[in-house]
C-alpha cells in the first residue's frame, strides 16, 4: 500500500468508528458493538471500502497485545499468586467442559471427530477484548464474576499456545504427523527459553534501562521505550509461535512493583484504546456476508446454539465457582462469544488439513457474529434480566411498629449517618428509615433504630412517628426521590421543620422553591476546611487561612442567595456568576494588598 493508499484507508477509518461508535453509544448499545458495525459496513463483503482484512486484523491484535500489558502492570506477583484457583481451577473446567458439550454436539450432528475436536476446543476460547473491555466499562474487576472471568480468559491465553503447537499431530498422513511432533518439540523448547527470556530481562535489565531513559527527562523518549518493550516482547513471544498477549502480560506483572508502573500506563493507554478499537473495526470486517446469504438461516442457528450451549455450560460452573446467583447470568454472557484464537486455531487446524474451508469459513462466520452478539446480549440483560433481578432481592418494606422520637432521618448513608450518631450520643431519639437491607443490619447491631422501607411512602412515614417528630432530615442520595420525598410531607406536614441534604447548587434551588430554608450542600464545608489546611501548608497564619475561608464561604452563600431569583433565566444566570467572581477576585486582591502593606510596616 503506498502513502497515498494508506492516508486514505485511514480516513476511511477514523470516519467510520467517528461516525458509528458516538451514535452506538447514545443508543445504548455500547462503543464495542459501534465498532463492529463500523467495521461491517466498510469491509470487503459490504461497501468494499477496505479490502485487506487480514493483514489488519493481525495488525490490530496488537491493541490486544498493550491491553494485556496495561493489565499486567496492575497485578504484582502476589496478587496473580492470589488467582491461581480462578485461573488453572475455573479456567481448566471452563475449558474442557465448553469443549467437551461443543465437540460433542458437532459428532452427534455428524461431524468427524477431528473437525469436532478442534471445533470444541476453538470454540470453547473466548474473546479477551470484548470481554475485559465489558469489566473495564462496567467496573466489575473486583466483584467475583469479574475475578472468575479474568481468570479463565488468561488461562485460554494459556491454553491456546499447547492447542495451536499440536493440532498438526492430528493430521491423517502418518509423517506429517511425526513431522510435525519433532517440530513441536523444538518449539516447545525455544518457547521456554523465550519465556525465560522474559521473566530475566523484565526483572534485572528492563528497570534499569528505564531508570536511564527517565533520567534524560524527555517524555516522547519514555514513550518510544514503552513501545519498544511491548512490541520487542511481542515480536520474540511470536516467533516462537506464543501469544503475543500472554508475553507482554508477564512482562507487566514483572514491572507491576515498579515505579515507573503508572508512567508507562499513561504513555500506553492512548495507542490501546486506538488499537482495540481497529481490532474490533477488523473483526467486523471479516464477517463474510456471502456465506451468511447463502445459509442464513444455517449461520444463525448455529450461532443461536453455539451461544446458548457455551451460556449455559457457564451459568452451571458459576455455581460451583461461588458467583452469586444474581450474577451468573451475566458472568456467563461476558464470556459465551468466540475468541481471537480461535481465528488462528481454525486457520492452523484448515492449514493441516483437519477442517475443509467451508468449514472453516462458516466457524470463522460464527465466531464474528457471536461477537456481535455479545454487546446486543448484555444489552438485553440490562433491560430485562436486571430489573427483575433487583426486584427480586428487594425485600418488602418492614411493618414499622409506632415511634415517638423527636427527629425522623430518611436515608442512613454517610451523610444521614454522621447527624444521626451526634443525637445518638446526646441521648437524642431517633427514627431512621432506610432502603439498604446490609446497611441496616450492620448498624442494628450498635443499637440504631433503623427500619428498611421507601422513605417517600407517606405511610411508612407515619407509621414512623411523622406526625409526631419535630424536625425531618432528609439525607437521601437521589436528587428527584429526596424532593418527591419534601413535597408528599409538605402537602400532609407543611408546619414540620425540614432539614435537607443538597447535592449541588441546582439542588439548593428547587429545595429553596419548596419553602426548605434548612439545607447542607455535601461536601462544600470539608472542601472548604481542606482548601485552609492547604493555605496553612503553603505558609499561610493559620487565623488568617481561617478568615480566607471564612469570607469564601460568606461570600459563596451570598451569592447563591442573590441568583436565586434568576436561576431559570440562564443568560442573567451567567452574567451574575461573572459578576460574582470579579467580586471574588478584587475581594481577595484587597486582602492581599492589606496582607503586603501589614508585613512591610513589620506587623505579625
Amino acid at each position: 500500500m503506498n502513502q497515498h493508499g494508506f492516508l486514505i484507508a485511514l480516513l476511511v477509518f477514523l470516519v467510520a468508528a467517528v461516525v458509528a461508535v458516538p451514535l452506538a453509544r447514545r443508543s445504548g448499545l455500547g462503543a464495542v458493538l459501534g465498532y463492529l458495525l463500523a467495521g461491517a459496513a466498510i469491509g470487503p463483503f459490504a461497501l468494499r471500502l477496505v479490502s485487506d482484512v487480514e493483514s489488519i486484523l493481525h495488525f490490530s491484535e496488537f491493541g490486544v497485545v498493550l491491553m494485556m500489558f496495561v493489565i499486567g502492570l496492575e497485578l504484582e506477583p502476589r496478587k496473580l499468586w492470589a488467582l491461581r484457583r480462578s485461573i488453572f481451577g475455573y479456567g481448566g473446567a471452563q475449558l474442557a467442559a465448553c469443549a467437551l458439550v461443543i465437540g460433542g454436539a458437532a459428532a452427534l450432528a455428524g461431524a468427524s471427530w477431528q473437525v469436532a475436536l478442534v471445533a470444541g476446543l476453538g470454540l470453547a476460547l473466548s474473546s479477551t477484548a470484548i470481554a475485559l473491555a465489558t469489566l473495564t466499562e462496567r467496573n466489575l474487576f473486583g466483584t467475583p464474576a469479574g475475578a472468575a472471568s479474568f481468570g479463565i480468559l488468561l488461562f485460554q491465553d494459556i491454553a491456546a499456545i499447547p492447542m495451536i503447537a499440536l493440532l498438526p499431530l492430528l493430521a491423517l498422513e502418518g509423517a506429517e504427523g511425526a513431522g510435525a511432533g519433532a517440530a513441536g518439540w523444538v518449539a516447545g523448547v525455544k518457547a521456554v527459553a523465550v519465556i525465560g527470556a522474559v521473566v530475566v530481562g523484565g526483572r534485572y535489565l528492563v528497570r534499569p534501562a528505564l531508570r536511564f531513559i527517565a533520567r534524560t527527562d524527555m517524555r516522547e523518549m519514555f514513550t518510544a521505550f514503552a513501545l519498544l518493550l511491548v512490541v520487542g516482547i511481542a515480536l520474540m513471544m511470536d516467533a516462537v509461535g506464543l501469544s503475543m498477549a500472554l508475553g507482554t502480560f508477564l512482562a507487566g506483572v514483572l514491572l507491576a512493583d515498579s515505579e515507573y508502573r503508572h508512567a508507562l500506563e499513561a504513555d500506553l493507554e492512548p495507542f490501546k484504546g486506538l488499537l482495540l478499537g481497529l481490532f474490533f473495526m477488523a473483526v467486523g470486517m471479516s464477517i463474510d456476508f456471502a456465506v451468511l446469504a447463502r445459509s442464513p438461516w444455517l449461520v444463525l442457528g448455529l450461532v443461536a446454539a453455539f451461544v446458548v450451549a457455551k451460556t449455559g455450560v457457564l451459568v452451571l460452573l458459576a455455581r460451583r465457582f461461588g458467583i452469586a446467583r444474581g450474577q451468573r447470568l451475566l458472568f456467563a454472557l461476558l464470556i459465551s462469544q468466540g475468541g481471537e484464537f480461535a481465528f488462528v486455531v481454525f486457520g492452523v487446524a484448515g492449514g493441516a488439513g483437519l477442517l475443509p474451508r467451508e468449514t472453516e469459513a462458516l466457524l470463522v462466520l460464527v465466531v464474528a457474529l457471536s461477537m456481535v452478539a455479545t454487546p446486543l446480549l448484555l444489552l438485553a440483560y440490562d433491560q430485562l434480566v436486571a430489573p427483575r433481578l433487583g426486584r427480586a432481592r428487594a425485600r418488602p418494606d418492614e411493618a414499622i411498629t409506632p415511634q415517638d422520637n423527636p427527629v425522623l432521618i430518611a436515608g442512613f448513608g454517610r451523610f444521614g449517618q454522621i447527624i444521626g450518631r451526634l443525637l445518638y450520643s446526646q441521648g437524642i431519639g431517633v427514627t431512621v428509615l432506610d432502603h439498604d437491607p446490609d446497611q441496616i443490619e450492620f448498624l442494628r447491631q450498635y443499637g440504631f433504630k433503623i427500619f428498611y422501607g421507601d422513605a417517600t411512602r407517606l405511610d411508612l412515614l407515619e407509621a414512623a412517628g411523622i406526625a409526631r417528630a419535630r424536625i425531618l432530615v432528609v439525607a437521601i442520595d437521589g436528587m428527584d426521590e429526596s424532593l418527591q420525598l419534601i413535597d408528599r410531607v409538605r402537602e400532609r406536614y407543611p408546619e414540620l421543620r425540614i432539614y435537607a441534604r443538597a447535592r449541588h447548587v441546582s439542588h439548593i434551588y428547587q429545595l429553596k422553591d419548596r419553602g426548605v430554608q434548612l439545607f447542607e450542600r455535601e461536601m462544600f464545608e470539608g472542601s472548604l476546611t481542606m482548601g485552609r489546611r492547604v493555605l496553612e501548608g503553603l505558609g499561610f497564619d493559620p487565623a488568617e487561612a481561617r478568615n480566607v475561608a471564612l469570607r469564601f464561604r460568606r461570600h459563596n452563600i451570598q451569592a447563591i442567595d442573590r441568583f436565586y431569583p434568576h436561576y431559570t433565566d440562564q443568560k442573567k444566570l451567567v452574567s451574575l456568576a461573572r459578576q460574582a467572581r470579579d467580586e471574588l477576585e478584587e475581594m481577595f486582591r484587597q486582602d492581599r494588598e492589606q496582607r503586603r502593606q501589614r508585613e512591610e510596616a513589620g506587623w505579625s
